[in-house]
């Protein structure tokens, strides 16, 4: 597999979980509110964070040579159980996103409500600084074309989130929809971890 192309199924098996910002894109987006903004301060954000852990790890990983190994069985465990609870969710059926009724929030609101849904959210630095900078690392020297398939699997997520909303909310509405794309979050993340351990 190409780097670049790990480095976008890996961000975007990542961002596919469903969670706050993501529930938040999808309501602005059904709703056709300040969807631009949103989308922007989504990718932008992801794309310092996943820049930040491409070049930290990397720089960390060269001067603690075990810490590779470390970091590959922690993002391995990581991957491992987080693909069981996606699983889980599967079974448990995740429930469907509805829009909240009512009036919406100014774009200031909605731009200070996506930054604190990105950003003070700690998994958001386990993904990018931890999981896909180990993962990079594991690709060196190509860790800028890892990087750069995980920053345009970003961008590429949030806008069709966005601004496809209104043709996916009816599909995304159901129950099963999220039941759907939560196994195939299970089984991305699965096959990550399994490429990890490879490299031991």
């Amino acid at each position: 597999m190409s780097p670049a192309l790990s480095g976008f199924l890996t961000s975007l098996s990542l961002i596919l979980a469903i969670g706050a910002q993501n529930a938040f894109v999808l309501r602005q987006g059904l709703r056709r509110e300040h969807v631009g903004t949103v989308v922007l301060i989504c990718a932008l954000s992801d794309a310092v964070l996943i820049a930040a852990g491409v070049a930290g790890f990397g720089a960390l990983a060269a001067s603690v040579p075990w810490l590779g190994t470390v970091m590959r069985l922690a993002g391995a465990g990581f991957l491992i159980v987080y693909g069981a609870l996606r699983f889980r969710a599967a079974l448990a059926g995740s429930g469907a996103l509805q829009p909240a009724e009512g009036a919406g929030p100014t774009r200031r609101q909605a731009a200070a409500t996506v930054l604190l849904l990105t950003w003070a959210n700690p998994h958001v630095y386990l993904d990018t600084l931890m999981l896909i900078g180990s993962v990079a690392a594991q690709h060196a020297p190509h860790e800028g074309a890892f990087g750069l398939g995980a920053v345009l699997a970003s961008g590429v997520f949030f806008t069709a989130l966005g601004y496809g909303a209104r043709a996916l909310g009816p599909v995304f509405r159901r129950p099963a929809a999220w039941t759907v794309l939560d196994i195939a979050v299970g089984a991305i993340m699965w096959a990550i971890a399994a490429q990890l351990l490879r490299g031991l």
